[in-house]
């Protein structure tokens, strides 16, 4: 099944200062489930100016205990145990693709850790706004989709959705304190 969850925001700041915000947003002490954002890998491309970056984020596991009990073990066909819900972080990779000549900025996420039992991926795009060139529009879109633990996969499922909609807004309001506080008042015009 699986569920989606869309998010935008015009952010009136320029492109560069926003993407500059985006990339020192974590960890911050607004959002303590984030431990740790690694670069792993950076390169850019000479012929178009385009940087490519790998980041790997460590997480909090946020799954509530009450969750994490019931699916703690499972067992499966050949009657092995598996502990799906018992570890105390995640990691999430991010790859971005930043074109300053065209303003813009593609990103792409995905959990790296229970892969065999949840999907978790978002695309998500900073551009130039068409209503203010001086504004930078954020578009994300995030898809959660968990298998294998039977009739839990709704409840999973409606809980991951909840907190990816919670966790868009806490970063957008962080994104505006930083941007506030380094950049100044957001433009009018």
């Amino acid at each position: 099944m699986g569920v989606t969850v869309d998010v935008r925001q015009v952010y009136k700041y320029p492109f560069e200062q926003v993407v500059a915000s985006f990339l020192r947003k974590y960890p911050n002490p607004m959002d303590k489930n984030v431990i740790s954002v690694k670069i792993v890998e950076e390169k850019r491309d000479e012929s178009t100016g385009v940087i490519y970056r790998k980041r790997i984020a460590i997480c909090q596991n946020v799954v509530p205990e009450i969750l994490r009990k019931p699916l703690s073990t499972l067992v499966i066909l050949c009657w092995k145990k598996v502990s799906i819900l018992r570890v105390p972080n995640i990691q999430l990779e991010e790859e971005s693709w930043l074109n300053p000549q065209e303003r813009n900025m593609a990103i792409r996420s995905h959990c790296l850790t229970w892969t065999q039992y949840a999907s978790m991926k978002e695309e998500s795009v900073f551009q130039e706004s068409v209503e203010n060139p001086n504004w930078t529009e954020f578009i994300q879109r995030g898809r959660i989709s968990i298998t294998g633990v039977g009739f839990l996969n709704y409840i999973l499922e409606t809980f991951a959705s909840t907190f990816l909609r919670q966790g868009a807004q806490k970063g957008i309001r962080i994104m505006e304190m930083l941007l506030k506080e380094q950049c100044g008042s957001p433009l009018t015009e």
